[in-house]
């Protein structure tokens, strides 16, 4: 199988979606400033509709029960890296704690400085996404999404949304920042779900 030129082996190619190429270290790509990190004033929030919302401090979410994940992540821009693996508390676990009600479809995710990104529900039930403050072992640095970043490794990697404030549990989608400027608002990977022209009517209504 060969991919933008190189070939890999087919236990590799297989795990490298359409139109991507694998990549040495890990690029960083951002949009805006990397925020300031202040313990005492910071907040992580699960919010809308659930019966129990959440407010953690950065030591209270730390100290919950947490899990590793190692997973692949694929760039829309072309890049991808395989086996991270993340360390951090699944989502799961905190829709569990925070009693998700059931008219809640999507899922806003609010950073630093206005950013948003937004999925469905129904994806960010799999079992492999969380919130994460280490990579490989290491605390995230800050151009990684230090102290917190939402990972999703089943869809691009821009909806593993850097510097997470919290979360929004919603009946109708509100697109994000990329969403709103033309990318996908599922981001499946392996479908080549990159922009907003690819999807169908009634995306919105689709998990």
């Amino acid at each position: 199988m060969t991919l933008f030129g190189p070939r890999y082996p087919e236990e590799i190619a297989k795990r490298i979606p359409p139109g991507q190429r694998l990549v040495k270290g890990w690029p960083v790509l951002h949009y805006g400033p990397i925020p300031r990190f202040d313990e005492r004033e910071w907040r992580f929030e699960v919010f809308g509709l659930v019966e129990r919302p959440i407010s953690l401090t950065y030591a209270e979410l730390t100290a919950m029960p947490t899990t590793d994940v190692v997973a692949d992540m694929h760039c829309v821009t072309g890049w991808s890296t395989l086996d991270n693996t993340w360390t951090g508390v699944s989502f799961r676990a905190l829709a569990e704690k925070a009693g998700v009600r059931p008219e809640a479809k999507w899922v806003i995710a609010h950073c630093d400085l206005g950013y948003t990104s937004d999925l469905s529900l129904q994806a960010m039930m799999e079992d492999d996404v969380l919130v994460a403050w280490a990579h490989d072992g290491e605390e995230l640095t800050p151009e990684h999404g230090f102290p917190l970043r939402l990972v999703v490794p089943q869809r691009y990697a821009w909806k593993s949304a850097k510097w997470l404030r919290g979360l929004e549990l919603a009946e109708h989608n509100v697109r994000g920042f990329w969403e709103a400027r033309g990318y996908h608002v599922h981001a499946d990977p392996w479908r080549e779900e990159r922009y907003s022209y690819q999807e169908g009517p009634g995306a919105e209504l689709e998990p």
